[in-house]
């Protein structure tokens, strides 16, 4: 099957007003694409949760709202109403400047946008124990524990540094039959690490409300039960109730997010360890270890070993017995 991509250009001020004039024609699931200095401003009010952002990829110099139909005969009358709504979208005062509102419209060959990653996803082995297999892939026999995973919207597929040296650490420090707690999970792939390597608990958290179906759905993948994984949603750093909620003391925390939120995290994180519990931090630049360990140190713990791979690190830390 082949698509109509309708891409209208327009002004950042002009975005919404051209939403809403395709979707008045019947359309809807937009594409945005941002001027550069909006999606500058963007990433300069939530900093918290960016390390880095290449500039060069970010944003566009001719901002456009995209939209897509199948390039059927029956779906002619849809295309001609979303030129039409665009036209009259034209003569109206809105009081801001929509840019051009040029209409371009181009067919597409069909590509399954969502899935077509998966051909370039292979299994890894991970560490001493561990296999990440995607779930699309057949079992091979290994001596491995087997992690399948299929991370869909959500980050964490063991194929980046961050999550592998996670995983590494994570090899030698869950202690059978112990509890773990994940601080940003993503696609679950640490927690439920955790569960196959030993841990008779693990509670995932994220900041994402799509982890929540990811994580689980990960979960019943690898026959980790609900009863001993628990996934929840929220910001750690501004919700109290979320806070009371998995508080506990852990065998083991990990948080593979960014610099600045481990670091505002990590006095939470001690307070989650058992006496002797380790906590992973990792998806820090290296540009931002030492600041990071420093942080970790002055919360109470002990930095026990640092590793650095493809300029990112992860740190080994204690909380004292």
């Amino acid at each position: 099957m082949k698509w109509y991509e309708i891409a209208v250009y327009t002004t950042d001020a002009g975005i919404e007003p051209v939403c809403g004039a395709l979707t008045g024609a019947g359309l809807s699931g937009f594409s945005i694409e941002e001027s550069r200095e909006a999606a500058a401003a963007f990433l300069e009010q939530s900093a918290l949760y960016w390390d880095f952002a290449d500039m060069a990829h970010i944003g566009t110099d001719a901002p456009c709202v995209k939209a897509y139909l199948a390039a059927l005969p029956e779906n002619k009358p849809l295309l001609d109403a979303a030129r039409a709504a665009v036209k009259r979208l034209r003569g109206e005062d809105l009081g801001v400047d929509v840019g051009p509102l040029t209409v371009c419209v181009t067919v597409r060959d069909d590509e399954d946008w969502a899935n077509s990653w998966k051909r370039y996803y292979e299994p890894i082995e991970v560490g001493e124990r561990l296999l990440v297999l995607p779930s699309w892939k057949p079992r091979t026999r290994t001596r491995r524990t087997t992690l399948r995973l299929d991370p869909g919207l959500a980050f964490g597929t063991g194929a980046h540094h961050t999550t592998r040296m996670c995983l590494e650490l994570l090899e030698a420090a869950v202690p059978q039959g112990g509890a773990m707690l994940d601080l940003g999970c993503g696609s679950g792939i640490l927690s439920i690490a955790a569960r196959l390597l030993g841990a008779s608990r693990a509670v995932a958290v994220d900041i994402d409300p799509v982890a929540e179906r990811i994580a689980h759905e990960n979960a019943a993948l690898n026959g980790v039960d609900d009863a001993g994984y628990t996934v929840e949603i929220g910001d750690v750093l501004t919700d109290a109730a979320l806070r009371a909620r998995i508080a506990g003391a852990y065998d083991v925390v990990v948080a593979n997010i960014v610099a600045d939120v481990i670091i505002r995290l990590a006095p939470f994180a001690l307070a989650c360890c058992r006496p002797g519990a380790p906590f992973i931090a990792s998806g820090i630049i290296d540009e931002r270890e030492a600041e990071t360990a420093d942080a970790i140190r002055a919360a109470g713990f002990a930095v026990r070993q640092v590793r650095r791979a493809g300029g990112w690190a992860a740190i080994l830390a204690v909380r004292p017995a």
